[in-house]
């Protein structure tokens, strides 16, 4: 019968396709602007790119102005303006920009780390190299030149993404100038053998009391396509992304130490490693990319932001930091979270195969993983596991783009293991029927087997079995409303291993919309929306999950403020009871000045204890602190805090402070501290059944300090030393490991 009704929506969803073909081809034909596109001049000459634009060939570049506020104001005449500049020879785009500004003492620069400058001015340029409207290469810039990268796709950002390319900032009296040169061997791009079309934009960001975002053309809010309105970029002819061949060895040592059993054991030394490491990378042809590795740093010198654990029923969710998988991550986006590449705790070795040829994207990797992580997700609740032996670990990508902006894609994700096995496939697309209308659709099947040891520890099938799931989504959004309808289901036996699926056995379904009000400065708001929503949550066998009517108010405005009061009005449903789900958010952030950014998200209303299946109430306080003094250091404060009431007594009360501190001494090199420390506060008494090793107060401390000295993403050094500490009612805090580690990483190309 299940089957039958998954076949039932694959085959309405294709008759639905033909059906409304006639309708995308207008869509094709009409939502593309006609532009005279700027012609891109070649030169026969090499840049030093410091910021001075003193060669001669600077004269003849083509000039862009970049000078309509598009948000907030709605293509109104900027306070600033900008200008770029664009040159290339056979290796190389060169980018040149302008900044004017009438108050150059007021210019917001700090040094910082890559990727971390978007609460300064700042300056991009981005490049739809395929000219398809569907994903965009963007390079951004500060008033000192420190860079920041990231692909954005038609399925959403696409995310972090390091390039190799080169760019110098100064501040000036007229305002900053940035020179960047930019190597065809960062971008895929068409094969032709004449002049190529590109799309692109030039967006400066210019932040005092609200944050003018300036770009180059006038934006339809009425057209949710971006790129469909973009400018063209006409040059480049003989260009070619090239088929050059890119080492990365690395050299990673680590030694640590830990006591053994209890805090009132000596430390013993745990381990002492030199791990060398090479990523190898090579053009197989101009646009897809062959990369393999053996023994990869997969080191992750970025502390995860820690998250409070207590009265949690589902896994927690931490984003990937490592470079491997984050290189071209994007390609294996889909509606459903089925690709997490965190499940890969310890890969050996792996290869990956990404590009785009025409109006094909295709995607995979394969990695031997050490180590195999396992998640096994509920309708109320997820647990997890670890099966101790290696495994392969294998996903396959591929998109094929349809008429002017949508798509339709195939995914496969395949674990092994010895007696074990979780295999996956499934559909899925994008369809845009207008300029306001669009259809999302995933359809899946999974097949899993665990060990007995797994299937009896954590009461999963001894037998092989199957699942499905299905996501579709339905969105009418305009430049004053936006209307949506949502429907997910999961069966109870669905597996997604290699992805991120912590509830299974369960219907939703959601609909909603938004009214929205945008003003141009100078009013006391530049946005206003109110979103209602009603959603209605089942599991499988129809037996209610939560249901829920819920409200959102948002407002933006002077100050660079940003505020959002939510009420939810609601029932849950958890083992069998019913239970009041009525409670308010609100967030809010500001960034009165340049120096100082400040944040906080509250939370009142009722919880279910979900430890022994009870109501109770919670207040939740997150307030958070960023404060930079002068232009090289920086302090960012942040707390999670957390209690729980049942029958009118404190059950528990849970604190997390984490705490910042960054010295850059410039582009390329900074230290760095990092403090968190964890207090859980329980009342034993009021706790129905206690496991062993549960505490009535625990504390966690965790310190890490780094440095980073950085020519580019993959030339590096790091120095690094982290420990642990743990303390409960009977014990003060005492650490319990340390670490210190260190990377040598280095980009070379043939």
């Amino acid at each position: 019968m299940q089957k039958c009704k998954i076949w039932t929506t694959i085959t309405s969803l294709f008759f639905l396709f033909l059906a409304i073909t006639p309708a995308f081809a207008l869509f094709n034909n009409s939502d593309s602007l006609q532009r005279i596109p700027y012609r891109v001049p070649k030169i026969n000459a090499t840049a030093k790119i410091d910021a001075i634009f003193d060669e001669p060939f600077w004269q003849d570049a083509v000039v862009v102005d970049a000078n309509i506020e598009v948000r907030p104001g709605e293509n109104i005449p900027a306070p600033v303006r900008a200008e770029a500049l664009l040159v290339y020879n056979d290796n190389y785009i060169y980018v040149g920009f302008r900044c004017f500004d009438p108050e150059p003492d007021k210019i917001r620069a700090h040094f910082t780390d890559r990727d971390d400058l978007w609460s300064d001015d700042w300056i991009l340029i981005l490049f739809d190299t395929f000219n398809d409207n569907r994903r965009t290469y963007d390079f951004a810039c500060n008033p000192f030149g420190i860079q920041a990268d990231m692909i954005e796709s038609d399925g959403g950002d696409g995310g972090s993404w390091d390039a190799i390319w080169d760019s110098h900032g100064r501040i000036t009296d007229e305002g900053w100038v940035v020179e960047m040169a930019i190597p065809f061997s960062a971008l895929n791009f068409q094969r032709t053998e004449g002049d190529q079309m590109w799309g692109f934009d030039v967006v400066r960001s210019y932040p005092r009391n609200i944050r003018h975002h300036i770009g180059a053309f006038p934006r339809d809010r009425n057209n949710n396509c971006y790129m469909c309105q973009a400018l063209k970029l006409i040059g480049f002819a003989g260009a070619t992304p090239g088929r050059d061949l890119e080492f990365d060895p690395t050299l990673s040592a680590l030694s640590s130490a830990q006591r053994e059993d209890d805090i009132h054991t000596p430390m013993h030394q745990d381990k002492t490693k030199l791990d060398p490491g090479i990523t190898a990378r090579w053009s197989v042809t101009p646009n897809i990319t062959l990369g393999s590795t053996i023994n990869p740093d997969f080191s992750q010198v970025e502390a995860d932001v820690q998250q409070l654990d207590i009265n949690r029923r589902f896994a927690i969710y931490y984003p990937e930091k490592r470079p491997f998988f984050l290189e071209g991550a994007d390609f294996f986006e889909s509606e459903l979270p089925v690709v997490y590449t965190r499940t890969l705790a310890d890969p050996r070795a792996g290869v990956k195969l990404t590009g785009k040829e025409g109006k094909n994207t295709i995607g995979f990797y394969t990695a031997q993983d050490e180590m195999t992580n396992l998640l096994f997700p509920g309708s109320e609740g997820s647990n997890s596991g670890t099966l101790e032996q290696r495994n392969m670990s294998s996903v396959f990508r591929y998109k094929r783009d349809l008429f002017s902006s949508s798509n339709i894609g195939v995914i496969v994700t395949d674990r092994e293991g010895d007696d074990y096995h979780n295999r996956l496939g499934g559909v899925d697309g994008l369809f845009k029927f207008t300029q306001k209308d669009q259809v999302r659709f995933q359809v899946l099947k999974s097949n899993t087997i665990y060990p007995q040891s797994i299937s009896e520890e954590y009461e999963q099938p001894n037998d092989a079995f199957e699942g499905t799931a299905t996501h579709t989504y339905i969105n009418h959004n305009t430049r004053d409303y936006n209307v949506y309808a949502l429907y997910r289901q999961v069966s109870p036996g669905f597996r997604g291993d290699l992805g991120f699926m912590s509830q299974a056995g369960y219907r939703y379904s959601e609909i909603g919309g938004t009214i929205k009000k945008q003003r141009d400065p100078g009013s006391w708001f530049t946005w206003l929306s109110l979103y209602g929503s009603y959603d209605f949550r089942r599991d499988y066998f129809y037996r209610p999950l939560h249901q829920a009517l819920t409200s959102n108010f948002q407002y933006q405005g002077p100050l660079q403020s940003y505020l959002t009061l939510y009420v939810e009005h609601g029932k849950d449903h958890y083992e069998g009871k019913e239970f009041r789900a009525n409670f308010f958010n609100c967030w809010s952030e500001m960034q009165p000045a340049g120096f100082l950014y400040l944040s906080f998200e509250g939370r009142i209303g009722d919880q279910v204890d979900y430890d022994n299946c009870r109501p109770g109430k919670i207040l939740q306080l997150d307030p958070g602190i960023e404060l930079k003094c002068g232009l090289h250091f920086k302090i960012k404060i942040d707390q999670s805090w957390e209690r729980l009431n049942v029958d009118h007594a404190r059950l528990y009360t849970a604190n997390i402070s984490r705490l910042r501190f960054v010295y850059q001494f410039n582009k390329r090199t900074f230290v760095r501290t990092i403090f968190q420390y964890r207090v859980y506060n329980r009342n034993i008494d009021m706790y129905t059944d206690i496991d062993d090793g549960f505490e009535a107060k625990e504390k966690k401390l965790f310190t890490q300090a780094l440095f980073s000295y950085k020519i580019n993403p993959q030339t590096v050094l790091f120095l690094g030393y982290s420990d642990n500490y743990w303390g409960n009612q009977v014990y003060s805090i005492t650490q319990t490991d340390h670490t210190f580690f260190a990377k040598l990483g280095y980009a070379w190309r043939i």
